[in-house]
C-alpha cells in the first residue's frame, strides 16, 4: 500500500562496508564494538518533506473613509482579537454631515406630511366635485415625489452613519501586528496600498508541504477512511519536534514538473513556536505498523559478502564471533529501520566497528552491554 523510499534508505547505510580483515584489535585478537538488540516492536510509518508555515489569513487594515489619523491604539507585534480597536480618524467631519444629513430628512418628511394631509383632503373634495381631477392628481404626485425624497434622505442618513462608525477603526481577524505603516497626524484614505497595519493570523497556524504522487494513494485510503493524519514539525536543522498537528487539505492535482502533490496541515500553535514564513521539516504520519523486528540503522551495512552484493548485519553468536547475516529492509523510521527478513527478535548486532569485521571474527564486547549468553 505505502511506497517506502528504499533508495532512501540504502542512501543512509553506510556503503562499501563489505565484510574485511584488518582493524584495531582487542584482547586475543578480538575487535571491539557495540552492539544492539534487535527487537519486537511498532514502527511508525512517516513521510518526510521540507514546509513553509502560512497564515491561515493575511490582511491588510487600511480606512474605508479618508481623514486625519488622530490615534493609534495598539503596539507592533501585539496579539489582538477580532474587533478590538486599532486607530481613530478624525470623526468632525463625518458626525457633522450625519447631523446635516438627519436634518434633511426631517424637513423632507414634514413636507411629505403636510402632501399628505392636502392629497386627503383634494381626494375629499373630488369626492363631492367641489375640485378639478387634476388638481388632485398633481397633489398625489408631489406626495410621491416626497416619498422618493424622504427615502433618499434616509439613504443618506445610513451613509452618514457608516462613515462616522468606519472613523473607528477595529481588527477584522484575531492575530499578531506587524510595523505600523503610518504615524498619527497623517492624512489616510482608502487608496494608501501599505493601509495602517498589516495582521497575521498565527493561531491557528498552517503549514504547505508536498509529497511524492506515490504516497497520495495511502493518504487518500487513510482521508476515505476518517482517519486523522498526525503531523509533526521539526526545526530547520531537523533535531527538534516544534509542533504537532493534523492533515487538513490535499490539493487536487499533481503538478507534472515535479510529481507531487501540495498538502496542508494545522497546527494550534499556542505556545507561538511556529512563525509565518519559516521553514519546518515536515513528517506525516501516515500508518503505525506493530509487531515489526527493528534494528538501528546503524547496524545495517551494504556492500558484496561472498560476492553478491546485499544489505546485510554482522550477528553475534554466542561465542563472541560474527557471522554475516543478510537482511531485507522495511520501513525506516529516523535512526531505527525494521527488517522483514534474516532476523528475529532477540538477535544481537554490531552497531560500530563492523568496518573492521569479517565473517567468523572474534569481537569484543563492553562490559556494560554484553547480552546474556555472550562471554567477553
Amino acid at each position: 500500500m505505502l511506497v517506502i523510499g528504499f533508495a532512501i534508505v540504502i542512501g543512509i547505510v553506510r556503503h562499501g562496508a563489505s565484510p574485511a580483515p584488518g582493524g584495531s584489535h582487542g584482547t586475543n585478537g578480538a575487535v571491539s564494538v557495540s552492539i544492539a538488540t534487535a527487537t519486537a516492536d511498532e514502527i511508525t510509518v512517516r513521510v518526510p518533506a521540507l514546509g513553509a508555515i502560512t497564515p491561515v489569513a493575511t490582511v491588510t487594515v487600511k480606512t474605508q473613509i479618508a481623514g486625519q489619523l488622530q490615534k493609534v491604539g495598539f503596539n507592533e507585534g501585539q496579539m489582538v482579537g477580532r474587533g478590538d480597536f486599532l486607530a481613530q480618524i478624525d470623526p468632525r467631519p463625518y458626525e457633522s454631515a450625519l447631523r446635516q444629513a438627519q436634518a434633511n430628512l426631517q424637513r423632507d418628511q414634514a413636507l411629505l406630511d403636510e402632501a399628505r394631509i392636502d392629497l386627503t383632503r383634494y381626494q375629499g373634495l373630488l369626492a363631492e366635485n367641489a375640485i378639478a381631477q387634476q388638481q388632485t392628481d398633481t397633489q398625489k404626485a408631489l406626495v410621491e415625489q416626497y416619498e422618493g425624497t424622504v427615502a433618499a434622505d434616509r439613504a443618506q442618513v445610513t451613509t452618514a452613519t457608516l462613515n462616522l462608525q468606519y472613523t473607528r477603526i477595529v481588527s477584522p481577524i484575531s492575530g499578531r501586528t506587524g510595523l505600523r505603516q503610518v504615524d498619527v497626524g497623517n492624512y489616510v484614505t482608502p487608496g494608501d496600498a501599505n493601509g495602517i497595519v498589516i495582521i497575521t493570523q498565527v493561531q491557528p497556524i498552517s503549514a504547505i508541504f508536498s509529497i511524492p504522487e506515490d504516497n497520495i494513494g495511502a493518504v487518500m485510503h487513510k482521508l476515505q477512511q476518517g482517519a486523522g493524519l498526525a503531523v509533526e514539525a521539526y526545526d530547520r536543522s531537523d533535531s527538534t519536534r516544534v509542533a504537532d498537528g493534523t492533515l487538513a487539505t490535499v490539493d487536487n492535482q499533481i503538478d507534472p514538473g515535479t510529481g507531487t502533490v501540495r498538502l496542508r496541515a494545522m497546527f494550534d500553535n499556542r505556545d507561538g513556536a511556529l512563525y509565518p514564513n519559516q521553514f519546518v521539516n515536515i513528517r506525516l504520519v501516515l500508518d503505525v505498523l506493530p509487531k515489526q523486528i527493528v534494528i538501528p540503522m546503524a547496524a545495517v551495512n551494504r556492500g558484496a559478502p561472498g560476492g553478491t552484493l546485499s544489505t546485510f548485519v554482522y550477528l553475534v553468536n554466542s561465542d563472541s564471533t560474527v557471522t554475516v547475516r543478510p537482511v531485507v529492509l522495511g520501513v525506516a523510521d529516523g535512526d531505527r529501520v525494521a527488517v522483514t527478513s534474516g532476523l528475529v527478535a532477540g538477535d544481537v548486532v554490531v552497531t560500530a566497528g563492523g568496518d573492521r569485521l569479517r565473517d567468523g571474527a572474534r569481537v569484543r564486547l563492553p562490559l556494560p552491554h554484553r547480552p546474556a549468553g555472550v562471554p567477553p
